[in-house]
């Protein structure tokens, strides 16, 4: 097992790619503390990974609020005692519409859960990790935080913050052997990007077909990611195997617009 022995806080881990990583993390020994928005979802996660033996723990979190996340990060430490690893995948998608058509409602809350929340997750979680002389953060980013991306603007721009939060922390942190990364998906397959597809296509008028083949056309290898290829890669940098890297933002997407 990769992780024998460590504590994982993934965010957004109630479902889709979060779901994923919390359970590929258990499964390789780590105890994990499910956190999010929706108690029902993060409960069922919990309860299925302590069904295996291993053991997990679930606590409802708004990251945009600085007291839910340190009650968050208190209830880590008071069940595990330790916090090695953050994984900050809680995220939004906002709305769909060009930047004339955001209010500052949506902008603000986008920015606020998407990169307020990262860096709100790190400040917290970080002295335990500086305490113990080592440890993980994982930024789950997106491709739109590496290209333009027209029409999500709050979204693009909260997840280009989150990359330069991330090399940021590695700076800051990696005299205490703390390593901080980001991975940044392309398209996965599920029901988000089905959500940010119909949104897109009311937008342009277009079908949902025609805009899922323009979002699948850039791709090199011609498909969507799974939600396992982005938890295979978390993992790789929460491991013993990814003690030498840091400062890094792996673009996850099947080649996406190379």
């Amino acid at each position: 097992m990769k992780l024998k022995g460590k504590v994982a806080i993934v965010t957004g881990g109630g479902r889709g790619i979060g779901r994923e990583i919390a359970l590929l993390l258990s499964r390789e020994g780590a105890s994990v503390l499910v956190a999010g928005s929706t108690p029902e979802p993060l409960e069922k996660v919990a309860a299925e990974i302590n069904g295996t033996g291993a053991r997990a723990a679930a606590v409802a979190t708004d990251v945009a609020d600085e007291a839910s996340v340190e009650r968050m990060v208190s209830e880590a430490l008071r069940e595990f005692n330790q916090i090695d690893i953050l994984v900050n995948n809680a995220g939004i998608i906002g709305p769909t519409a060009p930047v004339t058509g955001v209010n500052r409602e949506e902008w603000d809350r986008v920015l606020a859960v998407n990169l307020t929340g990262a860096f709100l997750c790190a400040r917290h979680a970080l002295p335990s990790m500086i305490e113990r002389r080592g440890g993980r953060v994982i930024n789950i980013t997106s491709i739109a935080g590496l290209i333009g991306y027209p029409l999500r603007s709050p979204y693009a721009v909260s997840k280009w913050g989150m990359i330069g939060l991330t090399r940021t922390l590695a700076l800051e942190v990696g005299q205490y052997d703390i390593t901080v990364n980001a991975i940044a998906p392309g398209p996965v397959r599920g029901p988000r990007i089905d959500q940010v597809i119909s949104r897109r296509a009311a937008q342009t008028g277009k079908s949902f077909e025609e805009v899922e083949r323009e979002y699948i056309s850039p791709i090199a290898l011609g498909r969507m990611l799974e939600e396992a290829d982005i938890a295979a890669m978390t993992l790789f940098l929460a491991s013993e195997e990814g003690r030498n890297i840091t400062g890094e933002t792996f673009n996850i997407s099947g080649g996406y617009r190379l």
